[in-house]
């Protein structure tokens, strides 16, 4: 359990990020008041930190994936579950947060394997699924993270009409895969 402290911590992280400001340890502990050794008291590093902020970010996006999908991951099979990631992505608006796992440069290798360790569930294929298929699950997952990354960052964001037609094609591809 998370104590409050903590969420205060990881919040103004998140919030830091999202207004295009950089995290450090001292930055953050500014932010909620504390001291830069009170912080440490919670995360002894900024490594620990940013984990703990990209546990957070998809804390909540299990949270509403499982409600998109309505069931856990683990319980339905990789077209419904990138199926669900896929329009997850697609009715959302992200922001600089969302995009924790690319916040620091020398910390890249951590927070992408962290990222992968709680999206795998999310996005696996099971071994003896088809070309067409691993293709089509591939295709639709990559489509995704492009949205969300384009979202995200303000950069190039798709509007709602080429939203709903990208949904469209996220369902075809999928038909297709099943």
């Amino acid at each position: 359990m998370v104590n409050e402290t903590h969420a205060r911590i990881l919040l103004a992280a998140r919030e830091m990020l999202s207004a295009d400001g950089t995290v450090s340890l001292d930055s953050v502990a500014r932010q909620v008041g504390l001291t830069k050794p009170g912080l440490m008291h919670h995360f002894p590093s900024k490594e620990a930190m940013m984990v703990a902020l990209v546990d957070a970010v998809i804390d909540q996006w299990e949270e509403q994936l499982t409600e998109t999908l309505g069931a856990e991951p683990a319980e339905v099979g990789a077209v419904d579950r990138i199926g669900a990631y896929a329009r997850f992505v697609l009715s959302q608006d992200f922001d600089r947060s969302d995009v924790v796992v690319f916040a620091d440069p020398r910390l890249h290798r951590t927070l992408v394997a962290r990222w992968e360790e709680r999206m795998t569930p999310w996005w696996s294929v099971p071994e003896d699924a088809t070309e067409t298929m691993r293709t089509r699950l591939l295709a639709v997952r990559l489509l995704a993270d492009g949205a969300w990354f384009a979202s995200a960052t303000g950069m190039l964001v798709p509007g709602p009409e080429e939203r709903r037609r990208l949904r469209l094609l996220v369902e075809e591809l999928l038909a297709g895969a099943r």
